[in-house]
């Protein structure tokens, strides 16, 4: 199996490398069209600033590439809210895959959420195995409240979407790769569809 981890320079890729590698498979970083496109299963990751994410993906074309693919493609984090119709966060454009703006957590709870906090109402072969409130790893300042495509929820203040899917699209606002078995297992999962 062809695994490609998008490497558009926003960060964290190795761990999430490192990650596959446990389970036993291997993953090729690439931001070229024609190795993404020949991948079996894409994943997408982000750590950053959804603005500064954007540009990197508009000057490499990928912002047009990466919403036509049509094999199982994983955001995770920011790679996750860059897959939305748009985030607050510098008044960004997204790509537009979900359905869903992304929005900042307000006053009321610490800003960014970095805790591991539980995941429920999973309704995704994404989650075979994963038991509802299972603990799952957080670091973020925005979210993308609850909508159609939510497959997963958490709540911090109020209730969001800790995960989402569309078509062939998968997105987690966790960090699987930090989440330890149970983020194994989700990996597993998406390697397997």
């Amino acid at each position: 199996m062809k695994i490609v981890i998008i490497n558009y320079g926003a960060g964290n890729i190795q761990s999430i490398k490192f990650a596959i590698e446990r389970l036993g498979y291997q993953a090729v970083l690439s931001d070229s069209e024609e190795e993404i496109r020949s991948a079996d299963k894409v994943i997408f990751p982000g750590v950053g600033e959804a603005s500064s994410a954007m540009s990197k993906l508009r000057e490499t074309g990928l912002d047009k590439v990466i919403p036509t693919l049509t094999q199982p493609v994983l955001g995770i984090c920011l790679g996750m809210q860059l897959m939305c119709t748009g985030s607050e966060e510098g008044e960004t454009i997204g790509l537009d895959i979900f359905n869903v703006d992304v929005v900042r957590f307000r006053e009321s709870v610490k800003v960014p959420q970095i805790q591991w906090n539980t995941i429920n109402n999973l309704s995704s072969p994404l989650f075979n195995q994963v038991a509802e409130d299972s603990f799952i790893y957080m670091v973020h300042s925005f979210y993308a409240p609850v909508v159609e495509d939510t497959i997963a929820t958490t709540t911090y203040g109020l209730p969001y979407s800790s995960a989402l899917a569309k078509n062939n699209f998968y997105g987690t606002q966790f960090h699987p790769e930090k989440s330890s078995a149970v983020g194994e297992q989700i990996l597993k999962n998406f390697l397997e569809l």
